[in-house]
């Protein structure tokens, strides 16, 4: 019996002596976290190969989800954005104006070509009231939360 507890003990990384484990809000808010993570990983290693992965921030406000990206040298027809209530994709290509040999680069760290990035939302959102814009090279994405537990009135109407 005491291996068994030594066993998990260890597992949770807690030692004799030490605080508690965190109170369940914060192991539920964690493993939804985490899930959300390995969905995104996933849904960006299903991206072809040949594209460079999109570095993005995303933030939340009271009633928005912000997505926000630097994307310089694209031009907006050269995005993409597909958005389901608990994702977002953005797609695109960076062109190069002028060819240059492999060698003559001293150094390269910026990708040219086409990219991806896939995201799971921390919470719904209504895909129909989103923006994207374009402003000094950052694309921002603004993604209204759905409120479900909003109640909605409705009127009713007289039947033919």
């Amino acid at each position: 019996m005491n291996d068994d507890r030594s066993f998990f003990e260890e597992l949770a990384n807690k030692k004799e002596g030490e605080d508690p484990v965190p109170p369940l809000e914060g192991e539920a808010a964690f493993a939804k976290s985490s899930a959300q993570e390995l969905r995104t990983r996933e849904l960006d290693e299903m991206a072809n190969d040949d594209e460079g992965q999109l570095t993005i921030d995303v933030y939340q406000t009271a009633d928005m989800v912000i997505v926000e990206s630097p994307i310089a040298g694209v031009e907006e027809k050269d995005l993409d954005i597909d958005i389901t209530s608990d994702t977002v994709t953005i797609r695109g290509k960076r062109e190069r104006e002028r060819r240059i040999r492999e060698e003559d680069y001293i150094y390269q760290e910026c990708y040219w070509g086409k990219f991806s990035r896939s995201v799971v939302l921390p919470t719904e959102v209504d895909a129909d009231r989103a923006e994207a814009t374009i402003k000094n090279g950052v694309l921002t994405v603004k993604l209204p939360k759905l409120n479900r537990l909003k109640a909605k009135k409705l009127r009713v109407q007289k039947g033919e």
